[in-house]
Parts: structure tokens; sequence; C-alpha cells
């Protein structure tokens, strides 16, 4: 009854969809073809690289759950290297992250989860074992690639704290749905609880641990820093702040707090990376109006010079994340300012680079509870404060490097998600060739 009420409601959303991303398509340069994917349809030249082999078919929102699905995906590929990978997302972002890993044979736009569109695009790639990467929990999916035999993996699993009381409303709802899932590989014990209460196996719940602790951690030298900073015009000898992920009604902070930096006679340079690059635009017109000087990433080609103290690069590409906060000295982490949740904390952590983030990491709470323990981070608990925290770190070098390194030996320490998760589709991978025999 589940499966035919949902789809009746599908189905009756269906011509607003197809108007919606008809119209996204052509906006965001997507093609025919990456419209056509998001119905089932994949061009038969595309599916060439798979060359007639079992295929893991991994999929990823956007860019977060891309980068975090990186360590597992070079994994996989290890373990399994006569298997093909494919790799889907819903964004624009996400896709252009994952086209750049070298591990994937083929990167596709998911299906919306009509039957006919999940179908097609199962029919076509013709999965031996999907892995979805955190909560994406899409009825129909699930339920055919079951139907075509393939293992379902949810991984890197997390139920946050505002979805967890919906979830448990519609548990009865969720129940059927959870079923066809073979394994959960949950970030933390608390997420294994509650998906455990929300409908899942028990028997098939496991605290796997978090991918995005599988970041190798390094340090960088002075000398890698200066040569990050030259790649964007920086000169070597001036601090730097990343402000980075950041949100509507953040930027305004940041510049204030540059702005009162800047006035106490500092020498100082910002980087700004907006959490979506299409919002640049927007931030430029902010730093028109504050009377600050500034240049966009993808336009650097075009300077003759390098940026000076007190301006701004802008930057509107996406994949640079961890190069640009290899050429910073100190980091604010967006998204945590303003209730949208927070942004992956450890990836500045990974190179012992002191940040700064807000009271709203609700979606990163174990990471952001353990980084504070430890003193890895400072949290402020309201944008006014962004300047005073900033100005410690820049005033105190030793402070600012202890604080790095202690975020960086959090990662040392809690790595080893990756090999758990492998651990269990290994095992889900020879129950399925038994059965086979």
């Amino acid at each position: 009854m589940f499966y035919l009420v949902y789809d009746i409601l599908l189905a009756l959303l269906a011509p607003f969809i197809f108007l919606y991303q008809f119209y996204r398509s052509l906006k965001r340069g997507r093609g025919v073809s990456g419209f056509a994917e998001r119905f089932g349809l994949i061009d038969a030249e595309r599916l060439a690289p798979l060359g007639g082999r079992e295929v893991i078919w991994i999929h990823a929102v956007s860019v977060g759950e891309t980068q975090a699905a990186k360590p597992l995906l070079k994994a996989l590929k290890d373990r399994f290297p006569g298997m093909r990978l494919v790799l889907s997302t819903v964004t624009e972002t996400g896709r252009e992250v994952a086209e750049k890993i070298a591990e994937v044979d083929l990167c596709i736009y998911f299906p919306f989860d009509h039957g006919f569109a999940v179908r097609g695009a199962l029919r076509r790639i013709k999965p031996s074992l999907v892995v979805i990467v955190e909560t994406e929990i899409w009825p129909n999916f699930i339920r055919y690639a079951r139907k075509g035999g393939a293992p379902v993996v949810l991984a890197n699993g997390r139920i946050s704290d505002r979805s967890f009381p919906r979830y448990l409303k519609l548990k009865g709802l969720f129940g059927p749905v959870l079923a066809g899932v073979d394994a959960f590989c949950m970030q933390s014990a608390e997420d294994a609880r509650r998906i455990s209460a929300i409908g899942a196996p028990q028997e098939r719940v496991f605290a796997a641990g978090n991918l995005k602790y599988d970041i190798a951690a390094r340090i960088l030298s002075v000398q890698e820093r200066n040569a990050a900073r030259n790649r964007y015009l920086i000169p070597p000898g001036m601090p730097v702040v990343v402000a980075a992920s950041t949100h509507p009604g953040e930027e305004e902070a940041v510049i204030a707090a540059y702005r009162t930096l800047l006035a106490e006679g500092r020498s100082l340079f910002l980087i700004l990376v907006p959490r979506h690059p299409e919002r640049a635009g927007a931030v430029s017109e902010l730093l028109s109006r504050a009377g600050f000087p500034h240049g966009l990433r993808s336009r650097l080609s075009d300077r003759s010079a390098t940026f000076g103290p007190g301006e701004v690069l802008i930057v509107d590409t996406i994949g640079e994340l961890m190069a640009l906060y290899g050429a910073a000295d100190l980091a604010f982490v967006g998204g945590s300012l303003v209730p949208v949740g927070g942004h992956n904390i450890l990836e500045p952590a990974s190179l012992g680079l002191a940040m700064v983030f807000g009271p709203h990491m609700h979606n990163f709470r174990e990471s952001a509870a353990l980084i504070l323990e430890r003193g890895g981070a400072l949290q402020i608990s309201e944008k006014g404060e962004l300047a005073a925290a900033l100005r410690a770190l820049l005033e105190d070098a030793e402070k600012r490097g202890e604080i790095g390194r202690r975020g960086a030996s959090i990662l040392e320490e809690n790595s080893g998600a990756t090999a758990r998760h492998i651990g269990v589709i290994s095992d889900l991978q020879r129950a399925r060739s038994q059965d086979e025999e």
C-alpha cells in the first residue's frame, strides 16, 4: 500500500518536476543528456567505460557527500579492482567534483524516484552493489535495486537532531523501505541507535565511524603554504584568513570583522568562499558597497599583480577548498553563524589549521564536540564575537599552532571508518557470491 500511494503522489508531481528540471537543465548548462539522466535515460556511448564489467553504484548528493566518499571510493577500487565504479550526484557542483575523482569510471545524475526512471537507470547500469552515502532514502531506488539482485548499503549514515523527530513520526512508513537496505554503516553509536529506532533491522546496523575522519592529516610547512599562496597571487608574508562555505548573513559578519581587524593597523588578506559559487556576484556587491577591492578566483589569470593587504579573493569555483586552506593561517567555517548546521570542520583540521565556527553545528555535532573537547578550534556564540576570536588567533602564533596540531591529532586517532565500511561491504559480497553458487 505504501508504494502504491507513493507512486500516485510522484505521478501527480511528475509534470511539475519535468518542467522544473527542463528549466534547471537549460539554466545550469546540463544539456540534453544531463536532463535525460534524471529520467533514467543514459546514452549508450557514455556506458562504454563500464565495458560489461560488474558495477558498484555509489550515490552522493552533492559536494560534501562526494568529498566524504573519496576514501571509500579508493578503498572500493583497491578491494574490487575488477569492478567498475559509477558515481551519481544530484547537483551540478557535486558532479564537477565527482568527475575529478580518478577511481570513478562513470559520473551520472541520479534519477528521480519515479519507478520508470529508476528501472531505466538500473537496467542500463546493472549494478552488483549499491552504496548510498549518508541518509538518502529513496524508496523506489532501494526497492528496484534489491529486486535486481544488488545489495544496498547505507554508508556514512547519520540522522540529524532536526530530522530524527520527523522520522520517528513516520516510522510506520519508513519500516518497509529500511527493510530493503542490507547494511547501515552509521557514523556514530547515536546515529546507529536512531536508525534502529525508526525501523532499521538492528542486526544490519553498524557504528562504522565517519568517513570524513579518514583524511590524511598533515601539517603543512611554511614552504608549502607559500607555494599555495603563490598559486592564488597572495604575497608569502601576509597573514591570510579563509572564510569557507559561507551563507547569506555570514558574509556580512565576516566583512565587518575584517574591517575591524584592518582598522587596528593589521596587514591582512581575506579569502571568501561562498558555499554556493553562483552567489559570488552577490558577495562581490557586498564588498563593493563596503569599499573593499576584490577579485574573482575564475579571473586570476587576468591579473598582472599580486593582491595586497586589505583586499579580498572571492572563490567562484569548486573543488579547491583544501588548496585554499593550505594557503591560509586560520579559518572561519561557515553555515555555523546562521542556522544551517555547519560544514566540514575536519578538512581544515587535517592540515593543522586553527579555526573558528559559530553555535549552529548540529549537522556535525559529534566532530564539533570532539574538536572542542580537545581544544582543536574556537567556537563563538554570535556574529559580533568573530573579530575577537580571529584577533586572538592572529596575535598568538604559538596558540594558533597548538590548536592546529590538536585538530590534526583528532583525525589520526579517529581514522579507520573506511576499513570498517569495506569490511561490511566485503561480507555482503561474499554472501551474495555464495547465494549465487
